[in-house]
């Protein structure tokens, strides 16, 4: 596929591209048993925390909380926010992650040069969120979803994504809440030390 045609995209690509945050916010929340996005942490739910921080960026700030297609993981939302905005470029949140700073963010935006189409973040040499991706990788997202690669590992393969390392020191910025018990976990180190960073993170799983 998609050799030649991520080539193509990298030729195009301008330098400093208009960028939009989108938050993904569709998924099922099988393993929590209810919706992520309305869980209550602190004064307020865990997508508005998340968003809140987004908006430090002073970037136009997205939710997306239902997939033009479905069932296909991460890459429902990916397209659909592509799909509805005229941005250039997209960086992609998920709404359970509370410790992630906005300084990764626009330090992740920052590295998303005129050759790359896509950076995503890396810890342990798995990639996931947060990412960003330019809006004319659109096809090659289309190719994914038609050949069933859902997978976050397997985009950021076929689009020669740069990887932005993540030291151990700020792993906690990639700790994202899946289960009852990361919720309590994450509740228990914002009320009692909120720099706390716990012996297990399940920051990064391949996708």
């Amino acid at each position: 596929m998609g050799v030649n045609r991520v080539r193509r995209i990298q030729i195009q690509t301008p330098n400093r591209p208009a960028v939009t945050i989108s938050i993904l916010a569709g998924g099922r929340s099988s393993r929590m048993g209810r919706d992520k996005a309305r869980l209550r942490f602190a004064r307020t739910s865990l997508l508005a925390r998340v968003r809140s921080i987004a908006r430090k960026t002073g970037w136009l700030v997205r939710v997306i909380r239902r997939d033009a297609v479905a069932r296909c993981g991460p890459l429902g939302g990916i397209y659909t926010a592509l799909t509805k905005s005229h941005a250039e470029a997209h960086l992609f949140l998920a709404c359970d992650m509370p410790f992630v700073s906005s300084e990764l963010l626009t330090d992740l935006e920052g590295r998303l040069g005129p050759k790359e189409c896509a950076v995503f973040t890396a810890l342990d040499g798995a990639v996931g969120f947060p990412f960003c991706i330019r809006a004319m990788a659109l096809p090659v997202i289309e190719e994914q979803i038609r050949e069933k690669r859902f997978s976050l590992q397997s985009l950021a393969r076929v689009l020669r994504a740069r990887l932005l390392r993540i030291p151990k020191r700020r792993a906690i910025e990639l700790f994202n809440v899946n289960t009852p018990e990361d919720w309590l976990d994450a509740r228990h180190r914002l009320a009692v030390r909120p720099g706390y960073q716990p012996n297990r993170l399940n920051a990064r799983r391949p996708h």
